[in-house]
């Protein structure tokens, strides 16, 4: 088995095609129009129109509606991150070292989601 991918359904697709083409530096692939994805090292977060989900997934996912999962990107320089975040993120929480020593910064998608921004110490 091989893991594919992470979607995310939404109502807004553009906004959450910007602020995740902001975030992670890369353009994403639109295969179709209420479908995009970032194909990034490691796995590959998708994002799709809610309708896709209604005509496809019977109704599977609810846009907008997870508080249960975190999305996760280890990057170098979480400080980096920080600057180039699109105006108006909602920031969780600031750049904090946690105690296993990784920086992390947890923020906010237009959608809510909760997305953790890390980086691990040299050495582990």
């Amino acid at each position: 088995m091989q893991f594919a991918s992470i979607r995310l359904v939404t109502h807004q697709l553009d906004a959450l095609v910007d602020f995740y083409s902001a975030l992670t530096g890369i353009e994403a692939n639109r295969p179709a129009p209420p479908f995009a994805e970032f194909r990034l090292p490691g796995a590959t977060l998708a994002i799709s129109d809610e309708s896709v989900v209604t005509q496809f997934n019977a109704g599977a996912a609810v846009a907008g509606a997870n508080r249960s999962a975190l999305i996760e990107f280890q990057v170098d320089d979480v400080s980096a991150v920080a600057q180039r975040l699109p105006e108006g993120t909602h920031v969780v929480m600031p750049p904090t070292t946690m105690p296993w020593r990784n920086l992390s910064m947890l923020i906010r998608d237009p959608d809510g989601n909760v997305i953790n921004i890390f980086s691990r110490p040299a050495g582990l």
